[in-house]
């Protein structure tokens, strides 16, 4: 079956994030939103049938987590990234946020130092000064093609010392998938230190061809027994709003004292639509993913081969997994104030300001390119006509 991705889709009176913050955070609506990290394709439409077949049953009562409910998702990670799990080591969370906010819960103290690696996705920062952690941070490497790698020679003395750390594989906002030894390198010093790992991995099912997602908890028993691994559907199959994730824990202990914590507070419950939505991604989506990754690859070469030409001080460093490109605007010499007055009120673009990822973020913008090609080639014809006028 061929699946339309080309469709434009009105999502204004949805509530939906991407549309109705642009004026609470530029103070204006007339800007293309490329911003959130969701896809403005339709969501998956066997997901979105699963969900009508069952309101058409007409009772939405309590709903609890049917055994396909697991089992697709053990044959999804196990055929997809040759990583055997069994459903007592899968534990629901509605999130994977909120699943880092209950594993920081769960395996730290109020004071524990916890390690990010910046750029990186900006709740990793928050969820631990919020939770009463100790944010210690670790600068990635820049490497002359624009993407990054890890500097294993200082992770040691960075780590030391932590509770645990928050890795993002594969890693936003840079679009990397971690080589092997990477992960190895980082498991084998976490072990060493007494460090857990909590990987969050909701982009591996968006690694575009024909590179693979390495799950941290393959890389090595180190790693398998000392991680927290989580997972969604909700990145590839566009469905973020229903809320639905799970975390891997393959060390028998962790795995029991997570489910533990969760039963305390009923955190392990998720609403009606979200179990069947899962059952039916991982069953019924790997055509439509392979197209959509075809088509979002094709939006990023269209996206990097267009500033090349038109906007040459502006570099698209082409991610290897997600939608999202990390704009490398520093030539152009702007305050990063200016920069995100640049593509707002000149090439009128709602993009994510690259410093809200750290430090390392400045002189950087994010675009999401998971949206129709028309309307990412109409965004990159203002961009240009704004880039010119910056001449």
């Amino acid at each position: 079956m061929k699946y339309n991705f080309d469709e434009v889709i009105d999502r204004s009176g949805t509530a939906a994030v991407k549309v109705e913050e642009m004026k609470t955070l530029w103070g204006r609506t007339d800007l293309i939103p490329l911003w959130v990290a969701d896809m403005d394709f339709d969501t998956a439409p066997f997901v979105t049938e699963a969900i009508r077949r069952r309101c058409d049953r007409g009772v939405l009562g309590y709903t609890g987590k049917p055994d396909c409910y697991y089992e697709a998702i053990c044959r999804w990670v196990d055929q997809r990234y040759g990583l055997a799990v069994a459903k007592e080591q899968l534990h629901f969370t509605p999130g994977i946020v909120p699943g880092l906010a209950m594993a920081i819960h769960c395996f730290t103290q109020p004071g524990d130092r916890i390690l990010i690696q910046t750029p990186v996705y900006p709740p990793f920062s928050w969820l631990v000064t919020r939770n009463g952690r100790t944010l210690v941070t670790q600068s990635l490497l820049r490497q002359p093609d624009g993407l990054y790698r890890m500097d294993l020679t200082t992770f040691r003395e960075h780590v030391r010392g932590c509770k645990a750390f928050i890795l993002c594989n594969p890693h936003n906002p840079g679009g990397v998938v971690w080589k092997e030894e990477e992960l190895r390198a980082v498991a084998e010093i976490c072990a060493e230190e007494g460090v857990l790992v909590f990987s969050d991995e909701i982009h591996a099912d968006l690694t575009l061809p024909p590179l693979r997602h390495r799950p941290f908890a393959r890389v090595s028993e180190q790693a398998r027994m000392n991680s927290v691994t989580f997972m969604s559907p909700s990145k590839a199959f566009n469905m973020p709003g229903l809320s639905a994730s799970h975390a891997l824990i393959f060390n028998e202990q962790l795995s029991e004292q997570f489910r533990t914590f969760q039963e305390a507070g009923e955190l392990d419950h998720g609403h009606v639509f979200a179990f069947l939505a899962v059952e039916a991604a991982y069953s019924h989506g790997t055509e439509w993913l392979d197209q959509c990754l075809d088509y979002i690859q094709g939006n990023i070469d269209y996206v990097v081969n267009f500033l090349q030409v038109h906007a040459p001080k502006i570099k698209a460093l082409r991610p290897e997994a997600s939608y999202l490109v990390w704009l490398d605007c520093r030539e152009l010499g702007l305050t990063q104030e200016a920069l995100k007055d640049f593509f707002a009120d000149q090439a009128h673009l709602a993009l994510n300001d690259g410093a809200s990822f750290g430090t390392e973020g400045i002189g950087y913008m994010r675009l999401n390119v998971a949206s129709p090609r028309s309307v990412i080639e109409q965004a990159m014809r203002q961009l240009a006509e704004a880039y010119r006028d910056l001449d």
